[in-house]
């Protein structure tokens, strides 16, 4: 992995931790599908309007590729969106940035299944290390006082790290078919629509109070916490195996729990400060088994290095 890939990913991790931050700040303005839906629309138009500026290639024509974006668009855009907006309402930023990423865990076996990637003892102890980290830190706040809201949370913060599951493994299967900003921008857009379908049902879309807090918050959630990071990670995902990136997702509870600390007053028990070293530590033992690991015949097709 380059030092510029290094780079993007973490970046995108970084990005991906402030949202929870940044939608806790928005959602007394807003109902929370609206503020999905807006945040999805305008993430998309940027895109493209970008992709059009940039002189990038269109739209994809091949239906592979379409049958992929939406998949991508459903899952990390409308289920993703769907739990993270309602989790927001149950659990605290940082807490819920850390459940969040229970994901790598169900990528890599996806990835194994589906793209055929190579998972070897080490990269699996690493994941299992890094996933104990996360538990531990969750399972911290489940059985106190207000627990059973913290479980209603929980759920939706699963919901979306399923979405987000699904939609990596297609994107991983078509990062060579179809340009990064392209890609990203449908992708937003195809999941704004059932946001927006169920808001017109479900709320009252205009009743969005458009404070400047309100449009500060949405504005970076969608240039930066949408359009920005899924184009850094459509790009990382090009040039590196979906198993390898996606441990470093273990570090967005690490920047969540601290940027829930600086802003939210949230605190870092002995027991979550131990679940940092864990994840920290169940990166570096997945980047090391990814290095051992074998190219795959697929791997030497799609020329992916491990």
């Amino acid at each position: 992995m380059t030092p510029a890939v290094t780079t993007k990913i973490i970046l995108a991790m970084l990005l991906w931790a402030a949202c929870f931050p940044l939608i806790t700040v928005g959602l007394p303005f807003s109902p929370h599908l609206t503020f999905a839906a807006l945040r999805a629309f305008i993430a998309g138009t940027a895109l493209l309007i970008l992709a059009r500026a940039l002189r990038r290639p269109g739209p994809p024509r091949a239906f592979r590729v379409w049958a992929a974006l939406i998949v991508v668009g459903l899952g990390a855009t409308s289920l993703g969106f769907l739990g993270m907006f309602h989790a927001a309402e149950f659990i605290t930023p940082g807490l819920a940035t850390v459940i969040a990423n229970t994901q790598p865990l169900m990528a890599a076996l996806l990835a194994a299944l589906w793209l055929g990637e190579r998972v070897s003892g080490i990269a699996v102890i690493g994941l299992v290390v890094g996933f104990a980290g996360i538990l531990l830190i969750a399972t911290s706040k489940l059985f106190v006082v207000g627990g059973e809201s913290y479980a209603i949370g929980f759920g939706f913060i699963l919901l979306a790290a399923l979405g987000v599951t699904l939609s990596n493994v297609a994107i991983k299967t078509i990062v060579n078919d179809v340009d990064a900003f392209m890609a990203m921008g449908l992708q937003l857009l195809i999941g704004s629509l059932p946001l927006a379908a169920a808001a017109f049902l479900y709320e009252d879309p205009f009743s969005v109070d458009w404070t400047i807090t309100f449009v500060a918050s949405l504005l970076v959630l969608a240039l930066f916490g949408s359009g920005l990071v899924y184009w850094l990670w459509f790009s990382a995902l090009a040039s590196v195996d979906l198993t390898r990136a996606n441990a470093f997702s273990f570090l967005v509870p690490v920047f969540g729990l601290f940027l829930g600390y600086l802003f939210f007053g949230e605190r870092l028990s002995e027991v979550q400060l131990f679940g940092i070293f864990l994840i920290v530590l169940g990166i570096v033992v997945v980047n090391r088994g990814a290095r051992t690991s074998e190219r795959t015949p697929r791997d030497e097709i799609e020329g992916t290095v491990l």
